[in-house]
């Protein structure tokens, strides 16, 4: 394939108007697997190709561009340096978007190799490539964006990396956009922002540029503002990960308007805000910090509580999937987590959900959509390690045998959730005391048959029935 290739690159060369030249290595070059396409390529020279973007052919561009994206899949970016370091440069300043892109694309992936080692910084930051990538900025949104993502990939791999690309002025310039007037712009500033804030050391510098605080306050000032719909969700997300991330108890504290927000859109009639809140509140309520931050809000967090219940049993299916996720979540406790208090605070929000929670989550599990049936079964998961939720189990009527049932959910999704509710029901230290020898044995023998375990009897009658 390799001589193929070398062939028709010979062809393309001592041709005037190569399309269907072009066309030919493109077929080749797709038939070839990933697997086998370096050994294919890393031989050859295809810098007739990047030559031959330079037209106004439109169609001869785009076949370039399809060839190269091809090949620079296979090659390291060491390589791609060192081959076509001046070929993806020139790539940049190239009139046609598409060849631009490209170009970033595979200039992003060498200099992100680059910023991980010292010297690599210096001839990142120290060179002429900088000043090019600056220049290209301006080009459009897309190209911005994209060196945007290359800033904040190499400022999150050390506090070193990080001061290079503070000092080059691209970090301020990222935050700036924050509260540009482009809203869509704004959005997507957020969501790099956000990313920043995943490290230690960019979530320092984020808190000594006072974007903590100008976040919270965009927050407090969009409900003046008719576009706010366009990056409320991501000012959200960015402090749910946040909380996660550092504490709960200190973000809710310190910044207010973030937890008023999420409880807020947790009853917005909008469904776009609803799945960013149940999302957020599934988040903080994952801990024992955040589901304490919740409990202390009293009557508005069981205001909410409700809300979730009312979206996972009647909203639209996303909402309800998403829905259940959540309260699955704020209602898990590990072993040693399960104090007094705990499991009064887990055993009062379940009560919340319906007069008969019970009933009303088993009824989601019987609907003929796997998503909510294994949006249920994992809230009974999520109680059957606790006491509270095994005597709940053991007394509501035909509970144990719907557990004990393997007809109900044939999918293997479903069958492997409901695997996972008996094993939490098994690994509990309480269950034999609380649901009975009997019912522990009959768990014990699902458990060892495994999730996809089929009765013999029920294999003939299903035969006898063909």
């Amino acid at each position: 394939m390799a001589a193929t290739i070398e062939g028709l690159l010979g062809e393309i060369s001592g041709v005037e108007h190569p399309t269907e030249e072009l066309q030919l290595l493109k077929t080749a070059l797709l038939s070839i697997p990933v697997n086998a396409l370096r050994d294919a390529v890393s031989g050859q020279r295809f810098n007739v190709i990047f030559a031959l973007l330079n037209s106004d052919c439109r169609e001869q561009v785009e076949l370039c561009v399809d060839i190269l994206e091809r090949i620079l899949i296979a090659l390291s970016p060491v390589c791609l340096v060192q081959k076509y370091r001046a070929e993806l440069q020139a790539g940049l300043t190239h009139p046609n978007d598409t060849v631009k892109i490209l170009a970033l694309t595979q200039a992003i992936q060498c200099l992100s190799k680059l910023s991980h080692s010292k010297p690599g910084l210096d001839k990142l930051f120290h060179g002429d490539l900088l000043a090019v990538l600056k220049d290209v900025m301006a080009t459009s949104d897309i190209v911005r964006y994209r060196i945007y993502e290359l800033v904040v990939e190499i400022s999150s791999v050390s506090p070193i990396s990080l001061g290079y690309c503070a000092n080059s002025s691209f970090i301020s310039q990222l935050l700036g956009e924050l509260t540009g007037d482009d809203v869509l712009v704004r959005a997507t500033a957020i969501e790099m922002v956000t990313t920043l804030a995943q490290s230690q050391h960019g979530r320092q510098y984020l808190a000594q540029q006072g974007i903590m605080d100008k976040i919270s306050n965009m927050i407090r000032g969009a409900e003046t503002d008719s576009f706010s719909s366009l990056y409320i969700p991501g000012l959200v997300k960015f402090f749910g990960n946040l909380a996660i991330m550092d504490s709960p108890q200190q973000v809710c504290e310190t910044y207010p308007a973030f937890q008023n927000k999420v409880f807020e859109m947790a009853l917005d009639p909008d469904p776009v805000m609803n799945g960013v809140a149940l999302d957020t509140l599934g988040l903080l309520g994952s801990t024992i910090e955040g589901k304490q931050v919740l409990q202390k809000t009293g009557e508005q967090f069981r205001t909410v509580l409700r809300r979730m219940s009312q979206l996972a049993s009647s909203g639209a299916t996303e909402l309800r999937v998403r829905s259940l996720d959540a309260i699955s979540q704020l209602l898990t406790l590990q072993p040693e987590q399960q104090t007094e208090d705990l499991l009064a605070l887990t055993e009062s929000w379940f009560h919340l959900l319906s007069k008969q929670p019970m009933d009303m989550i088993r009824n989601i599990s019987t609907q003929p959509f796997p998503e909510l049936h294994c949006g249920a079964l994992r809230i009974f998961t999520a109680i059957a390690t606790q006491p509270w939720g095994q005597r709940l189990m053991v007394s509501t009527p035909s509970f144990m045998e719907f557990v004990l049932d393997r007809s109900t959910g044939q999918t293997k999704e479903a069958k492997d959730a409901k695997f996972e509710l008996v094993g939490s029901l098994v690994s509990s230290s309480t269950a034999v005391q609380i649901l009975g020898s009997q019912q522990y044995i009959s768990l014990k023998a699902y458990l060892r048959e495994g999730p996809y375990y089929v009765s013999a009897v029920a294999s003939v009658a299903t035969e006898g029935a063909e």
